[in-house]
């Protein structure tokens, strides 16, 4: 109470020093510098480390996806927001999305081409969990590498809709050695691993394909071993519109199109084939939580804070609080969602809509930003300006103790997108807080791969301009050490004002932030 009055005052008192000042770009500027760092006083060390003594603790046990600890996470943060007037933005005010899963069982499978049978994990591995059922064919189409491009295409003149999809891994080359997408040496985002894997999948599911079966032989052995047993891996539900998508061996490929290594021209191809699919996995339920603050000048468009609410549990007896990973960036959330409530009590409605989204299953798989983006957008993902999401934001990784620097952070992706942002990003940085941003993570090849690695991804597929914030890795990474005592509260201070700060600038400017460049 004492600390909302005080804002108040001190924003009547600013606002009654200013009113006989002409109203220039420069007073304007002025007037909204002084209103951000005013409600930036909202967030304090000594708030932030209350809220994750409670939220890391052992009361959560871990917030495992799926299990109690998780239930009690997401009612501390509904609560939290009840507490602070923040509606949710969902129907009926529920502060809950769900998010449908399946932990993964082996599932009873078997592909038959031509009276000849394949068997699950020797020929072939399910890669995509799916509804119990049958496929029959009298024949399949090849199509290619499986990509359609701008520049280049496997389903020109073909019709998959309802039908067995065949594919093999790579991208087309052209005589002189060059990649025929990108007309250079440099490979497209057709052939990366993980994109490849989620790419092609989904376009062929967008074609309409029935069944998608992918050759590659260089990762099919590894494949077998991850995804062939009964593992318990999550995934989010199948649904009965779901193709099947498998992996498949060398073994399976030439039974089913004997040419296969050295074509790369779509045909329709007689075969006949089936595939008998029993889904064995156990369904469970989760959540993202939501708040939602509206706009008062363009309603529509939105800024979304995201960060993960999980982690992993228990293990062996032990409980992984998750202090760090993602307790920090999850607390830090709240502060800012306090300091935007607290504006707009005092007469700042920022200007744009902001979703302070925190999201389920991150530690299995990116899977509720994923639901929320690719099933469930609440909001619509066209009017999504930016995520700035926050993954371990409260430690200082070795590199940075090694050189006594603490007052840094890994910013990940601000200029993949929209060079607008990342420009943003530096200058409300140098403005507020002058703090060391260490792109190190940021390099298209660095091998940690850490911009595929966090929710933020599912909005940058979406084209969608992001930033990760990250203090990097450290001993306790994914361990039952990593415990709030180890928190450094006056650097989460720091850099959730730096989040905060940055989040005002993209709800308060007049204009859009400009997305020049295509995700790859």
């Amino acid at each position: 109470m004492k600390k909302a009055l005080f804002l108040a005052l001190g924003v009547l008192v600013f606002s009654c020093g200013t009113q006989k000042t002409k109203n220039t770009n420069n007073s304007k500027s002025q007037n909204e510098t002084a209103n951000a760092t005013t409600f930036a006083e909202t967030i304090t060390s000594e708030e932030l480390k209350d809220l994750l003594y409670v939220y890391a603790s052992d009361e959560f046990a871990g917030r495992e996806t799926g299990k109690p600890g998780q239930k009690k996470a997401i009612e501390f943060l509904k609560n939290q927001y009840i507490k602070m007037g923040i509606s949710s933005g969902l129907p009926n005010n529920k502060y809950f999305q769900e998010v449908p899963l399946e932990v993964s069982q082996k599932p009873d499978a078997s592909i038959t081409v031509n009276n000849t049978d394949f068997t699950y994990i020797n020929n072939f591995v399910s890669v995509m969990s799916s509804k119990t059922g049958n496929i029959k064919a009298n024949d399949i189409v090849f199509a290619g590498y499986g990509i359609e491009d701008d520049s280049y295409s496997n389903y020109n003149n073909i019709d998959v809709k309802g039908k067995i999809v065949l594919i093999k891994s790579g991208e087309p080359k052209t005589e002189d050695g060059n990649y025929a997408i990108s007309g250079n040496k440099e490979a497209s985002k057709w052939s990366n691993l993980r994109q490849e894997f989620a790419l092609k999948r989904d376009l062929a599911k967008e074609k309409g394909a029935k069944a998608l079966l992918f050759y590659n032989p260089d990762i099919y052995q590894m494949a077998a071993a991850r995804f062939g047993k009964a593992s318990g891996r999550m995934s989010l539900k199948g649904n009965a519109e779901s193709m099947y998508y498998f992996l498949i061996n060398t073994d399976l490929a030439k039974a089913l199109y004997p040419e296969i290594s050295n074509a790369t021209t779509s045909k329709t191809i007689k075969n006949i084939v089936n595939i008998s699919y029993k889904n064995n996995s156990e369904e469970i339920l989760s959540e993202n939580v939501l708040a939602y603050i509206k706009g008062s000048e363009k309603p529509n468009e939105l800024v979304i804070i995201s960060a993960h609410l999980d982690h992993e549990g228990i293990k062996d007896g032990e409980i992984y609080n998750g202090a760090d990973d993602d307790g920090s960036g999850t607390v830090s959330i709240l502060e800012i969602a306090e300091a935007f409530k607290t504006a707009s009590q005092n007469g700042m409605t920022p200007k744009r809509s902001i979703l302070f989204l925190h999201v389920t299953g991150e530690e299995k798989g990116l899977l509720g930003s994923r639901y929320y983006t690719d099933f469930d957008p609440v909001f619509p993902l066209e009017n999504t300006v930016a995520n700035l999401n926050i993954d371990m934001i409260g430690r200082v990784d070795p590199k940075h103790e090694e050189a006594g620097v603490d007052n840094y952070l890994y910013l990940i992706g601000s200029d993949k997108l929209s060079t607008e942002l990342h420009e943003i990003s530096e200058n409300i940085n140098n403005k507020y807080i002058g703090m060391t941003f260490d792109y190190t993570y940021n390099d298209d090849n660095d091998p940690n791969r850490f911009y595929y690695r966090s929710d933020h991804y599912n909005f940058a597929k979406n084209n969608i301009p992001v930033i990760f914030y990250f203090n990097g890795t450290h001993a306790d990474y994914h361990k039952p050490s990593d415990t709030v005592e180890k928190i450094r509260y006056d650097l989460l201070e720091q850099r959730t004002k730096l989040i905060y700060y940055t989040a005002w600038e993209l709800v308060n400017r007049d204009d859009r932030i400009v997305v020049d460049k295509a995700f790859k």
